[in-house]
């Protein structure tokens, strides 16, 4: 009885057994917590490499045991694990990945999350911006990052110089570092397809910033490219096409306007009657043909338009009714594209991305252009269990070549000039006036040729391996290769080319860079409270340029074959530089952390240079940062609102090696050597035979064995803090900086036998608050609305100059801002009233509609006494808003403003002072100018005088600027299933739609020219 007993649970537990163990089909539906289904979600059975994916509709179906484990994960969402325990279906949710404190920021060599992070770097996902369609990486950056200022690029490239925490070298570059997925980037940001982009960090503080030693003074800017996800291949079409339009309006004098400004000038400041300049057939009242003839004979018309200045086809154009509008044939309306393909997945033990890029873009301006194609691949496999391999590698092909049409123009023209000779070809000089600046603005389009071509190519290869002990070795090895062609022609065909035959200029540059990166890293967590992360890092560097020109002129029979033929000239020419220089580093950094509550990060940087002197080739940067989650602590549990809070305090000492040629902005290696120039001097031989001998002189530049870089030391303190339910979240950073051994390109006495010398003489302060805010202000139902707003300020003082005086030719003033403004004060517009008071400046020849000038020491004469800190060049405040709406699930909303406030700008154009020319002989903006029946205080006569003096206007750009409104539509999906698409959105977007300005009358505050408004609309597709 006993023994069938025993076979009787014996086979109830196999039967048990066999049931869990035996293979079943698993179906369900995986949806989010609206309850929607999430296609391509990557469905596992644990332990194994079997799995599929979810589909359109977010079903799935797959063959495991009764007691097998499934994973559930996707991009954007926590993973899940369930037990199948012998059920057929599971329907599961998917929670969307939580964010903030768990995302992963880039530190320098390596990573860490935001909770983690002891220094201050602030970051923005590229697909936060998707909508918005940035061109460049300036533009995902622009009003996104407290302390990171972009400058306005209005060029058909477009981008903009990028600015952190402000100025502080008054010489070397102040660009940031730009470090491309891990590895230093010396490229153009403009070679980066923003479609790549996963992620931006901005690394700003001391601690953060010291692991990359003499480059990092200026901030780094880490950018990481896009990586394979998913398990099938996923295939990305992002294309859109726009307009680029005149975003603000300065029309120059037409038709009648033109006469009778005209007028005005010949009016303005002289001693003859007004109503000479009146048309004589509206003579004004009480003014006879005779008083008006003056004593002239003939046609009063034609007098009048002589009195005018008006050449001979400028008054027969008159007559006949005929005017130009060179407003209108200058500017235009330009033509955006963007076209991005490009194709991600993960399958077993190998990642992959790869895209191509397809950019053109036409300017505001008749013949502007830019285009590139960008190519990017990103590779990552397991070649062993302890070894991963990968590439990282991009491709840029651009084309800058286009000649613009010269809109500097629009003002030398007059409306009733010609554009074109009888026979068809341009005219050189619309009114030949040879005496006149005018040409007319498209000679260099119509008859010259050009060609800027760079292609580049950037790349990372790496192998990480896995030691004893938890240690990881990685080698990095990054080659960067960038050929330039630039080739001129300036065509005999062009008349406003005065070579005969015509000239060619032809140059090649190739620039060629790499990197090593040797990294030793250590993570180890001990007792579950203590974590220690230790990286090693030897690195080494070249970089080397090999620049060729050749020119030549007068070709013969002819220069039809511009810089295709340059050996037919007569007169040739040829150049070159070759330059060189390399660095070496040494790193260590330490981060720890006790029970995910205390953490500090300890981090040392040796590095050489070579272009420094032989007494000064290397230098230490070190630096410390502690962060404090007080909110782990006890104590602050009480505190419910409170969700998180951390404090950090940081100090450290970075260095800005970047010295660079002021004539040509490229890097300068030998800076601390003396140059030696070649010449020649006749000879004459035993023979008698003249003949040239080369010879060697001592070039401009002194030699400087104490050369070294520029040092920063910074202290930066910091709060980062979340409550209300992490409803508002954000950050707060105070920093003071200490720049020394600023580098100054000095001038010395002629007893040298030198010019100038490199030297190490200067010192600035900087100080500055940053401010980020974000805001979840509806959560909840059929709209959701976010808010992101970011505030900083900078202000520097110069503590020490290369002498212990202030330093006027460059505006440099110890204890003064680098930009501080000193000049004259302009108090107002001396009027009819006041010629009494303006005659007691004898040197001065005032008139009437002179701007009058503040005499500070009363000694009716001005000079540098008399000069006055006006104010600064750079924003006193910056700072940005963005509002985004989802609306219905389906429509997404956003726009951006974002304001530079307190600075001032030259806005000499009120002075109505065109220079030696006059303005009897061009034309102008319409804009105010004092007359006698118009005794206006703000903007001078026309033609007016100096005050007998030189000096600039100044008036407030502060502005508001509506930089971005984005608006897109995800298209349903039960809708995009039938067509075997996985998301498909389209998007419209108006970039710089509108600005505010309070005392602005010019072109756009940040430009001294024609500003572009872009339109664009897109889509977006998913495969």
């Amino acid at each position: 009885m006993k023994k069938r007993i025993t076979l009787l649970i014996v086979f109830f537990l196999t039967s048990c057994v066999l049931a869990f163990a035996q293979d079943r089909t698993v179906k369900g539906i995986v949806k989010d917590k609206q309850g929607a289904p999430i296609p391509g979600v990557s469905v596992k059975i644990k332990n194994s490499r079997i799995g599929v994916s979810t589909g359109a509709d977010g079903n799935y179906s797959i063959l495991a045991s009764g007691n097998a484990t499934l994973i559930y994960s996707a991009v954007g969402y926590s993973t899940k694990e369930i037990s199948v325990n012998n059920r057929n279906q599971i329907d599961v949710g998917l929670e969307e990945e939580s964010k903030g404190l768990s995302e992963v920021v880039v530190i320098g060599y390596g990573t860490t999350t935001k909770k983690d992070a002891t220094g201050a770097i602030s970051s923005i996902k590229a697909t936060q911006l998707e909508n918005e369609n940035p061109q460049s990486v300036a533009d995902i950056l622009k009003g996104n990052i407290a302390g990171l200022s972009v400058s306005l690029n209005t060029s058909a490239k477009g981008g903009g110089d990028l600015l952190v925490r402000g100025k502080s070298t008054l010489t070397a570059g102040s660009s940031p570092l730009i470090v491309l997925d891990g590895v230093i980037y010396n490229g153009q940001l403009s070679d980066i397809n923003p479609n790549d982009i996963e992620t931006v960090d901005v690394l700003k503080d001391a601690s953060s910033l010291a692991v990359y030693g003499a480059k990092a003074a200026t901030g780094v800017v880490a950018i990481t490219t896009k990586k394979g996800k998913g398990d099938k291949p996923t295939i990305t079409f992002n294309t859109n096409i726009g307009l680029a339009t005149l975003a603000q309006n300065m029309q120059p004098y037409t038709g009648q306007g033109f006469l009778d400004w005209r007028a005005d000038v010949m009016r303005s400041g002289g001693a003859t009657a007004t109503y000479l300049y009146n048309d004589p057939r509206n003579l004004p009242s009480g003014v006879t043909m005779t008083q008006w003839l003056n004593g002239q004979t003939g046609d009063p018309v034609d007098l009048w338009l002589n009195r005018l200045g008006l050449t001979a086809n400028e008054k027969s154009n008159y007559l006949s009714g005929k005017t130009v509008n060179w407003y209108d044939e200058i500017f235009r309306t330009g033509l955006r594209q963007d076209h991005t393909l490009s194709m991600s997945g993960k399958k077993d033990e190998i990642s992959y991305y790869m895209s191509l890029g397809y950019q053109k873009n036409e300017n505001l301006i008749e013949g502007g252009q830019f285009s590139t194609v960008r190519a990017r691949v990103n590779l990552e496999g397991q070649a062993a269990k302890f070894m991963t391999i990968g590439l990282n590698a991009q491709y840029a092909d651009r084309d800058e070549g286009a000649i613009e049409a010269d809109w500097n123009q629009l003002i030398s023209l007059s409306p009733y000039g010609d554009m074109y000779n009888a026979d068809g070809t341009l005219r050189r000089i619309p009114t030949d006036d040879n005496g006149l600046n005018a040409r007319n603005p498209f000679l260099n389009t119509a008859y010259n040729e050009r060609m800027n071509r760079q292609n580049t190519l950037f790349a990372s290869l790496y192998t990480r391996i896995k030691l004893p002990l938890g240690i990881t070795y990685q080698l990095n090895f990054s080659p960067g290769i960038d050929m330039y062609r630039t080739f001129d022609h300036a065509s005999s065909k062009n008349p406003n080319v005065t070579t005969p035959g015509g000239s060619v200029t032809r140059a090649n540059e190739t620039r060629y860079n790499w990197q090593v990166d040797h990294l030793l890293k250590w993570n180890k967590t001990i007792a579950d409270i203590h974590n220690f992360d230790v990286t090693l890092l030897a690195n080494a560097e070249k970089y080397q340029t090999w620049w060729t020109q050749a020119g030549n002129e007068g070709f013969v029979p002819g220069d039809v074959l511009g810089y295709h033929n340059i050996s037919s000239g007569i007169k040739p020419s040829v150049n070159s530089e070759d330059k060189v220089y390399t660095g070496d580093a040494l790193m260590a950094r330490l981060n720890y952390s006790l029970m995910q509550r205390y953490n500090l990060t300890l981090s040392v940087r040796r590095d050489g240079y070579s272009v420094f002197g032989a007494n000064y080739k290397r230098a230490t940067f070190p630096a410390a940062a502690f962060a404090w989650n007080f909110t782990e602590e006890s104590f602050m549990k009480s505190f419910t609102w409170l969700n998180y809070g951390k404090l950090r305090i940081s100090y450290g000492v970075n260095g800005n090696r970047d010295l660079r040629n002021p004539d040509n902005n490229t890097v300068e290696p030998y800076a601390a050597l003396a140059t030696l120039g070649s010449d020649k001097y006749q000879t004459v031989d035993g023979s008698g035979t003249a003949s040239s001998v080369n010879t060697l002189a001592i070039g401009s530049r002194m030699p400087n064995a104490n050369l070294q870089w520029e040092q920063t030391k910074a202290l930066n303190l910091g709060l980062d803090f979340s409550f209300l339910g992490d409803r508002i979240s954000g950050s707060i950073d105070v920093y003071d900086k200490k720049t020394n051994n600023l580098l100054v390109k000095q001038t010395v006495p002629n007893v040298t036998g030198y010019a100038y010398v490199y030297s190490n003489l200067a010192e600035i302060r900087n100080k500055g608050m940053e401010l980020s805010l974000n805001s979840k202000n509806i959560t909840d139902g059929k709209i959701k609305w976010n808010t992101n707003f970011n505030f900083s300020f900078s202000r520097n003082k110069i503590v020490s100059l290369a002498l212990p005086a202030d330093d006027p030719g460059n505006g440099w003033f110890i204890g003064k801002d680098i930009d501080v403004i000193w000049d004259y004060k302009v108090v107002g517009v001396w009027q009819e009233n006041e010629m009494a008071e303006a005659a007691k400046y004898t040197k001065a020849a005032i008139k009437p509609g002179d701007f009058k000038l503040e005499d500070v020491n009363g000694d009716y004469s001005y000079s540098d006494a008399d000069k006055q800190f006006l104010g600064y060049k750079t924003p006193r405040f910056i700072f940005a808003i963005r509002n985004e709406f989802n609306i219905f699930k389906n429509f997404d909303f956003s726009f951006q403003l974002l304001s530079n406030w307190g600075q001032k700008k030259e806005y000499n154009s009120a002075k109505n002072q065109p220079g030696s020319v006059g303005f009897a002989r061009q034309n102008s903006y319409v804009l105010p100018y004092w007359t006698p029946d118009n005794p206006i205080n703000d903007y001078a006569r026309l033609s007016s005088g100096t005050s007998g003096t030189s000096f600039s206007v100044f008036r407030d750009n502060s502005f508001i600027r509506l930089n971005t409104i984005a608006l897109a539509y995800t298209l349903p999906q039960n809708l995009i299933n039938k067509l075997h698409v996985k998301n498909a959105k389209i998007y419209a977007n108006v970039n710089n739609a509108a600005v505010y300005t309070r005392n602005w009358n010019y072109w756009d505050p940040e430009n001294n020219g024609p500003t572009p408004r872009y339109y664009t609309l897109g889509l977006n597709v998913s495969l």
